[in-house]
């Protein structure tokens, strides 16, 4: 029985690509190259801010700099939700979950600190008792440690707790974590479900709160 969930954030919980390319194509002008469409930056999400930052550079053939990631953060952080929503249904499903007693958390590769004000800015943070960062321990997804240091912060176990995510970086992480993962097909991912570890599959939120009381 499921007790616990550790939901991903971006292209999970959120879609929050208009914002990242909103501060990535701002950053790309400071180097007079042209800004990129949504779908590119959605291709490019999932592993931090300094990598979409080096793969939006990569377009161009220009290397990556800290200066480049530090402008993109200077950006992305002084308005980091204004196009950014909840996906359709998460704020019902996690109003269910949390009714039904479950433990809730977020575990991202997104800085905690824009992640919080991303989750207080769409009336989310009341949800979740842990909100786990990709600067909250020194490695990040696909690496097991964020998401096991989660759940050790949510007090919950292996057992009975549940990932959910939408990325290939999410797969990856539930699979090294060996956690049982429950795969959204929206969000960021380039990579075919099918091809993807994952135990359950689910295009809706409504689906994801019938399978987990079921």
């Amino acid at each position: 029985m499921t007790k616990s969930i550790i939901f991903d954030l971006d292209g999970t919980l959120i879609h929050s690509a208009p914002d990242l390319q909103a501060a990535a194509n701002k950053m790309l002008a400071d180097y007079a190259l042209a800004p990129l469409n949504l779908a590119t930056i959605e291709s490019f999400i999932g592993n931090g801010v300094p990598k979409l930052v080096e793969r939006c550079l990569r377009v161009y053939n220009k290397p990556l700099t800290e200066a480049a990631v530090d402008k993109m953060r200077e950006y992305y952080d002084a308005d980091p939700f204004t196009l950014t929503e909840p996906y359709a249904g998460v704020v019902a499903c996690l109003e269910a979950l949390k009714a039904a007693g479950l433990k809730l958390a977020v575990c991202t590769n997104k800085p905690v600190a824009p992640a919080l004000t991303i989750l207080d800015g769409l009336d989310l943070t009341k949800y979740f008792d842990v909100v786990v960062g990709g600067d909250t321990y020194p490695t990040h997804k696909p690496d097991p440690a964020p998401l096991l240091g989660c759940m050790e912060k949510l007090g919950a176990d292996k057992a009975n707790t549940l990932y959910v995510g939408d990325s290939e970086t999410d797969a990856l992480t539930a699979q090294n974590a060996d956690m049982t993962f429950a795969l959204f097909s929206g969000g960021y991912r380039k990579t075919p479900c099918a091809e993807l570890r994952h135990h359950f599959l689910f295009d809706d939120f409504a689906a994801l709160t019938a399978y987990l009381k079921a």
